[in-house]
């Protein structure tokens, strides 16, 4: 980037979200959460809280780690492998989700909080599917991008401590499956597919990240 070109992005930031140093001072805080996002898991964040002039705005990191369904071993098998039907399958699927949400706060009462949130996610999942007794076993991981929101409420439970309770909806992007030797990609342009199938195929047989129910429970502490 050339020498003052991020002076726009400065001024813009500035703009939209001037920092609240005549209101007081910012709140950080820092959490975990229990509950389900595609399937039982935790997410460890942290947030600065109203960090802007005139506005209830928060603004939070969170990474999140989650069980999930790997989908159907069998057919995962003949889209990224071979026709064999030896082995008895077995199969697991895990997910890494990035997340990073803007907060604003729609009521406030004495201990109490509730807030919209909304913000871009990222995930990494990765399904593994065994085939006991034929000698075969692969993975296979895809990173998609998405977008997700919610409501959230926040409850006073000590001098320092809040209770969450969070409920929303995640939705992530189709992306590339990868698993062997082939990847089969939205766009069409497969690396060594088998036979006829394409990315169509690919989606059915693995249950990649698409649209997630988020539910979590939760603590955090201001620091």
């Amino acid at each position: 980037m050339k020498h003052g070109a991020w002076m726009p992005w400065l001024l813009s930031f500035a703009i939209l979200f001037p920092v609240r140093a005549a209101a007081g001072p910012v709140g950080w805080l820092a959490g975990v959460n229990l509950g389900s996002a595609e399937g039982p898991g935790f997410q460890i964040h942290t947030s600065v809280r109203d960090f802007t002039r005139g506005m209830p705005l928060s603004a939070r990191v969170a990474i999140g780690y989650n069980k999930a369904d790997a989908g159907d071993p069998l057919a995962a098998r003949r889209v990224f492998i071979n026709n064999n039907t030896n082995g008895t399958p077995t199969d697991e699927a895990h997910c890494y989700q990035f997340r990073f949400d803007f907060l604003y706060r729609l009521t406030e009462g004495p201990g109490k909080r509730i807030n919209v949130f909304l913000g871009p996610r990222y995930a990494r999942y990765t399904a593994e599917y065994v085939y006991v007794g034929g000698n075969e076993d692969f993975e296979v991981r895809t990173s998609p991008w998405g977008l997700g929101g919610g409501l959230e409420a926040s409850l006073d439970v000590g001098p320092a401590a809040e209770l969450l309770l969070q409920l929303g909806l995640d939705h992530f992007r189709r992306a590339d499956l990868t698993g062997h030797d082939t990847t089969y990609t939205p766009d069409g342009v497969d690396i060594n597919p088998r036979e006829d199938y394409d990315y169509g195929s690919a989606d059915e047989a693995v249950d990649q990240p698409r649209t997630e129910v988020l539910a979590m429970v939760g603590l955090q502490f201001a620091l």
